[in-house]
C-alpha cells in the first residue's frame, strides 16, 4: 500500500517524524512534522521506530524507542538543501535508496536467472542423456572385446551393416521375415595407437573365409557355444546365423585379419535414412546417371552432384545396377564413397550445430546396437570426440583385396588376395599408416627401434628354438627347415606348438645375444616389435625362443609389414567429384 494510507489522519508518515540532528548526531522526534514544535531526542543506539497503524494517535510525550543490539548509530552529513531553496522540515521526502540494496537486488535477479538456466541446462541435457541411452541396445558378447573405450595404444572398432528388412519401407529390398539378418556391410575401422590417422577396412559379405566357434550368451545369463563353420563360408553368415551374435563376427574378423578387435556397432537400414536426413543430406557425385527402375528401389540419380537423404540415401547404398561390373566390390566402392561424404558433412556443418549434433545423436542411437563396452550414451561420446580429433586426410578407405574363388568353375564368391590382403593386415597389426602423416613423437618406439641398431652375428652362430603360437599348421618345422637349409641357421631346433598362443611373432633372447637377434631379425624380416630382450638374470647360455604368431605367413616372407603398399585405397577428404 502507498504511504498516506499508513500515515496519520494528515496523511504523515510517522516513520517520518524522525529527523536527523546534524549537531549532535542524534533522531529526534518532530511531532506532525511542525516546525516549531519541540523536539524529543532518541536515545543513543535506538532504531528507528516502525510505522504507526491509521488508527494510532500521535503523543506529544517524549518517545522511547528500544535501543538495538550490538548497534551503535553512526553521523550521518546533513541533508543538502533543494536547489530550488531551503526544504521545508513538514515536506514529505521520498526515502534514498542505498546503492549496496539496488546492487545487492540486481545480483539477486542475476543469479536467480542464472540458476534458472543451470536448472533448465541440465533438466535439457538429463532429458537427451537419459533419451539417448534409452535408445541404445546392448549385446552381452563375453570375453571378445575390450571393457574400455579407448584402450592405449591401437583401438580396432568393427561396424557392421545388419541386412534386417523390417521397418517400415524395406520391404523392397528382400524378404522381411528374417528378423535377426546378416553381417552385410562390415568396415574394420583401425585407429593408430598416436590417433593421428585411421584405416577403414571394407570386407567383402561374399568373401570365402572360415567361421570359428564362438561363445554366445543367452538371454538367461547362460553361455552356449555355437559350432563353427564347417570348411568356407560366405563372410556374411558370421551373424545371425545359428544364433551367431556380434561377438561371432568380431572373432570371424580376428582371425582373418590377426589384430584384436575392441568394440562392434551394428547399424540396420533404417539408420542410413534417419542419419543421412539429420546431417541434412549427403553429397554424391556421379559420372553417369544411375537409374535401377527394374531393381526395386526405384533410384533415378543424374550425372554429377546430387544430394541424397532418407530413402534414396538407402537406395543408392543397396543399389549396383548400372555400375561398373554391377558387382558387390563396386556396391563397396560407392558405399565408402558415400560415407567419406557423411564423414566430411558431419565435420565441416553438424559439430558446429548442437541442434544438429542432438538429431543426429538421436537417429544414429536409434537404430545403434553395441557391445556393453561403450554402451552408454556417455562412452559413445568419448569415442565420437576422439575419433573426430583425426584429421580428414588420414583417414583411409579401402576394400580388403580379393580375387575371384578359384574353387568355382563361374565365381560368384571371392578370396582373399594372397600377396595384397596379408600386407594389409601386417600394416594394421604393426600400425602402419596408410597415409603420409607427422607421427607423434614416441620414446618407446625409438627406444624399440634402437634394438636393430648395432653389430650382426655369423648366420652359423645363431642358435635359437623355434616355436608355433599361432602361425600355420606346420609352421616351425617349416621354418626349421628354411632356416637351415637356405640361410645356414645350423643351430636351431623345433620344439613344436608353444605353450600358449601369442597375438604376434616373438623373439626373446638375453642381453648377450643381441648380435644373434639382430642377424636373426634380418633373415626373418621381424621388426623392431617382435625383439624381446630379457633381463641381466636371463641365460645367454641357452638358445633364443622364436615363437610364431599369425603374422606369420610363410618361411621367407617378411613378418614385418611394408611400410607402403597400393590396394585402390582413398582418403576421406577426396571428394567424389573432385575438388
Amino acid at each position: 500500500m502507498d504511504a498516506p494510507s499508513r500515515g496519520q489522519a494528515d496523511g504523515t508518515d510517522p516513520a517520518d517524524q524522525w529527523v536527523l540532528n546534524p549537531a549532535t548526531g542524534d533522531y529526534e522526534l518532530r511531532l506532525n512534522g511542525a516546525p516549531g514544535r519541540p523536539a524529543v531526542p532518541r536515545p543513543r543506539g535506538a532504531s528507528r521506530p516502525r510505522p504507526a497503524s491509521p488508527s494510532s494517535a500521535p503523543s506529544s510525550a517524549p518517545a522511547r524507542v528500544p535501543g538495538q543490539r550490538g548497534h551503535r548509530a553512526t553521523p550521518a552529513p546533513a541533508p543538502a538543501p533543494d536547489a530550488d531553496g531551503p526544504q521545508d522540515p513538514g515536506r514529505r521526502r521520498r526515502p534514498q535508496q542505498r546503492k549496496g540494496g539496488a546492487r545487492r537486488k540486481a545480483l539477486m535477479w542475476t543469479g536467480g536467472a542464472l540458476g534458472l538456466v543451470l536448472v533448465g541446462g541440465s533438466a535439457f541435457a538429463y532429458y537427451w542423456y537419459d533419451r539417448l541411452n534409452g535408445n541404445i541396445d546392448t549385446v552381452d558378447i563375453g570375453d571378445v572385446g575390450s571393457d574400455k573405450v579407448l584402450a592405449d595404444g591401437p583401438v580396432n572398432i568393427l561396424v557392421i551393416g545388419n541386412d534386417v528388412r523390417t521397418g517400415e519401407g524395406n520391404e523392397a529390398y528382400g524378404n522381411r521375415d528374417n528378423v535377426t539378418g546378416h553381417a552385410d556391410t562390415t568396415l574394420l575401422f583401425h585407429v593408430a595407437g598416436d590417433r593421428s590417422n585411421a584405416t577403414v577396412v571394407s570386407i567383402p559379405r561374399d568373401m570365402m573365409t572360415t567361421i570359428p566357434d564362438c561363445e554366445t550368451r543367452q538371454p538367461d545369463g547362460s553361455t552356449e557355444v555355437v559350432p563353427g563353420s564347417k570348411g568356407t563360408t560366405r563372410f556374411n553368415e558370421s551373424y545371425g546365423v545359428n544364433g551367431r551374435d556380434p561377438g561371432c563376427t568380431m572373432r570371424t574378423v580376428e582371425e582373418i585379419a590377426g589384430v584384436e578387435v575392441d568394440h562392434f556397432m551394428m547399424f540396420d537400414f533404417n539408420a542410413v535414412k534417419t542419419l543421412s536426413t539429420a546431417v541434412g543430406g549427403v553429397e554424391v557425385c556421379l559420372e553417369k546417371p544411375i537409374k535401377d527402375l527394374d531393381g526395386g528401389t526405384k533410384l533415378d540419380l543424374p550425372a554429377g552432384r546430387s544430394t541424397i537423404e532418407g530413402e534414396q540415401a538407402l537406395s543408392f547404398l543397396r543399389n549396383r545396377h548400372g555400375l561398373k561390373n554391377e558387382s558387390d566390390l563396386d556396391r563397396i566402392e560407392m558405399q565408402q564413397k558415400f560415407v567419406a561424404s557423411m564423414i566430411r558433412q558431419l565435420k565441416e556443418d553438424t559439430l558446429d550445430s548442437p541442434s544438429k549434433m542432438l538429431d543426429v545423436a538421436d537417429a544414429a542411437t536409434k537404430s545403434l546396437t553395441v557391445d556393453k563396452g561403450i554402451g552408454s550414451a556417455s562412452k559413445l561420446l568419448t569415442l565420437a570426440r576422439e575419433l573426430t580429433r583425426i584429421d580428414l586426410k588420414n583417414i583411409t578407405l579401402m576394400t580388403l583385396p580379393v580375387i575371384d574363388n578359384p574353387a568355382e568353375p563361374t565365381p560368384v564368391t571371392v578370396v582373399p588376395d594372397p600377396v595384397k590382403a596379408p600386407q594389409v593386415f601386417a600394416m594394421l597389426q604393426d600400425d602402419v599408416s596408410f597415409t603420409e602423416v607427422k607421427k607423434k613423437e614416441k620414446d618407446a618406439k625409438d627406444k624399440q627401434a634402437a634394438l636393430l641398431d648395432g653389430p650382426r652375428a655369423e648366420a652359423s652362430a645363431v642358435h635359437v628354438d623355434v616355436l608355433n603360437g599361432g602361425g600355420p599348421a606346420g609352421a616351425a618345422q617349416e621354418t626349421l627347415v628354411w632356416l637351415r637349409t637356405s640361410e645356414g641357421v645350423a643351430r636351431s631346433a623345433n620344439q613344436g606348438n608353444a605353450p600358449a598362443k601369442v597375438d604376434r611373432t616373438r623373439l626373446e633372447y638375453a642381453p648377450e645375444q643381441a648380435d644373434q637377434a639382430r642377424k636373426l631379425a634380418d633373415l626373418m624380416g621381424l621388426p623392431a616389435s617382435a625383439l624381446k630382450p630379457g633381463g641381466e638374470d636371463s641365460d645367454a647360455a641357452q638358445p633364443m625362443r622364436l615363437t610364431l604368431g599369425p603374422d606369420f605367413r610363410k618361411a621367407g616372407v617378411p613378418v614385418a609389414a611394408p611400410k607402403k603398399v597400393d590396394v585402390g585405397q582413398s582418403r576421406a577428404d577426396q571428394k567424389m567429384c573432385g575438388k
